[in-house]
Order: C-alpha cells, then sequence, then structure tokens
C-alpha cells in the first residue's frame, strides 16, 4: 500500500465530505478510492469513517488522524510544488567542472557573462585537471579537452585545438627559427608534464597524413599550461602550445607559429552533460548559453588563410 497516496485520498474525502468527490479530485476511480481507505484503516487497525449511503462522516480516529497528517501534507505538497517550478526558473545550484588552462583561457569569460545574465544561479565553478566523470565530481556540467570520454554522459564538441609550434620574436631573433622538425633539437624547447600522468607530453606533428609523436628534450619543463606559454612568450624557449592558449598572442603578433604545415587538430574541446530531459532550466540554459558562446568560434584557433600566411 502507497501510505502517502491513501492518506491524501483520506484527507480529500474527509475535506470534501464523501469518497466519490475525493476520487475525481484525485484522477482515480471510486473503487480505487475506497479501496485505498480500507486498506489504511486495516493499517492503523481503526476505523477512520463513519459510512451511511448518503453520508460520510469521521470517527473520533479519524479526526485526530486527520489533525495530525493535514499540516504535514501541506507541507510535503508545498515542497513538490517548489520543485516543479524550480524546474522552470532560471535559478538555484549549478556545479561546473573544467581543467583549469581551458577555465581561464576559453570559459571564464563566458561563465561571467552566464552570471550577469541570469543572477539567481549559485554557480560552483571547480577548475580541477583530474576530470574522470560527471557523477565522481557531483558535477552538473563538464569541460574537457582532447578525446570524447567514455561513460553516459552526453559530448558536444565546442572546439577544435590545434597544437602550435611558435616563438617569441625576441627569440627568434636571437636564436633563428627552425625550419623542419629535425632542427627543433638544436633548439631550447619547453615541455609540458601531464597532471594524470606525471610524464612530459610528447610533441606531436601531422606528416602526410599520419600523427608522428617525438619526445623533444625541454630546456624547462612544467605542469601549468599558463606557466609554458608565459615561458614562450618571454622568448626563453620554443613551445608547442595549444590554440586556445597561443591564438590571441599570435594574432597581437607577441607569438610567431612554426613549422604550421605540420599542426595537428586531432583534439577538440568538448563540453559533458546528463541527458536534456534529465536537466532543470537552469542547466539546460547554461548548456544552451555556453554553447552559443563558444561553438566554432574563431578565437580560438587558426583558420586556413592565417596558416598559409
Amino acid at each position: 500500500m502507497n501510505e502517502v497516496r491513501a492518506i491524501s485520498i483520506f484527507v480529500r474525502a474527509a475535506t470534501l465530505g464523501n469518497l466519490r468527490k475525493a476520487a475525481v479530485d484525485q484522477g482515480i476511480s471510486p473503487q480505487a478510492a475506497s479501496q485505498a481507505v480500507m486498506q489504511l484503516e486495516k493499517s492503523l487497525g481503526v476505523r477512520l469513517f463513519h459510512r451511511t449511503t448518503r453520508k460520510l462522516s469521521l470517527t473520533e480516529e479519524g479526526q485526530r488522524l486527520l489533525l495530525s497528517v493535514e499540516p504535514a501534507l501541506a507541507t510535503l505538497s508545498s515542497a513538490i510544488d517548489d520543485a516543479r517550478r524550480a524546474k522552470d526558473e532560471v535559478a538555484g545550484p549549478l556545479r561546473v567542472s573544467a581543467p583549469t588552462a581551458l577555465g581561464r583561457a576559453v570559459l571564464w569569460p563566458s561563465i561571467v557573462a552566464f552570471a550577469a545574465r541570469y543572477p539567481d544561479v549559485q554557480l560552483d565553478v571547480r577548475f580541477d585537471d583530474h576530470f574522470t566523470d560527471l557523477v565522481s565530481d557531483r558535477a552538473d556540467v563538464g569541460f574537457r579537452g582532447g578525446s570524447p570520454l567514455a561513460g553516459g554522459a552526453i559530448a558536444r564538441r565546442l572546439l577544435p585545438i590545434q597544437l602550435i609550434v611558435c616563438a617569441s620574436p625576441a627569440y627568434i631573433e636571437r636564436h633563428g627559427a627552425p625550419q623542419s622538425i629535425d632542427d627543433l633539437d638544436a633548439h631550447r624547447c619547453t615541455g609540458y608534464r601531464r597532471a594524470n600522468t606525471g610524464k612530459q607530453a610528447p610533441w606531436e606533428f601531422l606528416i602526410g597524413n599520419e600523427i608522428v609523436y617525438r619526445d623533444i628534450a625541454a630546456t624547462l619543463c612544467v605542469n601549468d599550461i599558463d606557466a609554458e606559454t608565459e615561458a614562450v612568450l618571454s622568448g626563453v624557449a620554443i613551445g608547442q602550445l595549444g590554440s586556445f592558449s597561443a591564438v590571441a598572442h599570435i594574432r597581437a603578433g607577441r607569438l610567431v607559429p612554426l613549422l604550421t604545415q605540420h599542426l595537428t587538430q586531432r583534439e577538440s574541446i568538448y563540453i559533458y552533460y546528463r541527458h536534456r530531459t534529465e536537466q532543470p532550466l537552469r542547466v539546460r540554459t547554461f548548456i544552451d548559453f555556453m554553447i552559443g558562446q563558444l561553438a566554432d568560434s574563431t578565437g580560438f584557433f587558426l583558420g586556413p588563410a592565417e596558416l598559409r600566411a
């Protein structure tokens, strides 16, 4: 027996003074309503109504039960109504997970713009490079760079990630520019140590139709993409940087792209979320907003004409 359902029917029958009217109010048959009340009486071991063919009235036990359950039932009904309204309001808590470098370089301006537009959403943004899945991270929405992750979440591609070998004009003036991949052995280069493995990432290049990987000796190796970008900007070394970190500096003339004929575009930035039918409106609105802001935005990768130039 569904006791909450039975108590709801009991309260409506007591309020309306008629079991048939209570059945109509609850959207069930009179027989189902009568059976629910009788099962409730059997479960409690007391009679709740005096019944005649024309009249329904509460027993003393029924009156006591009504006085006890009415406030609790009203509270429960109010809570259910609040939950339904929340589903249709752009308000409430929203937890977002993203890696540090992507969060700062790509996502943060759009997140701030969303917060300004929807002030009733309480954003909890976690920058963490050790992404597992939305459930483990207790996140409503996640962002990651790379290949789509396996799991139950939906992955929507936002932007390509180009790996661009680049140097500052000052570095090139002092040391010259490599004309081939092999020339890199004679240059000072940066390295990036991956957070998940602790190993230095190899550089990758497109040669013909094949992607090849080279272990490049690092003059300076760091585990922070922003720090690596700063090192390349300062002229300390050549680096292979993600387009989301490098493109703005290239367009401003602070960095020069090198060996662009070997540039790879194997990975992308993805937004992850659960099935849309399971999401409250605040989550769906955030997803749509971020897709509208970022999907294929040319501010974060070089176009064909720029690469040719």
